[in-house]
């Protein structure tokens, strides 16, 4: 792995600090869609009483949550996404959002 790490790109600031943490939290609620879930759940089901009532639910979503926010493998994962969608925007012109979109749609 010591080559790919001298060939990445260098990464600017608003991309370490902003765009890779923020993929970061998306995953992280994909990986604790349980937690989303039962706490969004609960939340319909309190209304206004929801901070007294789904303390627990919250309580281990932030837990889940923080627990893939800390893990610098993580990071290191969404970093090597990150510099894999970054390259492939360079090499196509085609956000990664886009080249989803892009299927012929007369079959």
């Amino acid at each position: 792995m010591e080559a790919s790490q001298s060939e990445e790109p260098v990464l600017r600031h608003v991309e370490k600090d902003v765009l890779i943490p923020k993929m970061m939290r998306e995953k992280a609620k994909e990986r604790c869609a349980e937690n989303v879930a039962a706490f969004s759940h609960c939340c319909k089901e309190s209304g206004f009483l929801m901070v007294l009532k789904c303390r627990e639910e919250n309580a281990a979503l932030k837990e889940c949550l923080t627990k893939h926010y800390q893990d610098p493998a993580f990071y290191e994962e969404c970093k090597q996404e990150y510099i894999k969608e970054k390259l492939e925007f360079l090499r196509t012109g085609v956000a990664a959002k886009n080249r989803i979109q892009k299927l012929p749609t007369s079959m």
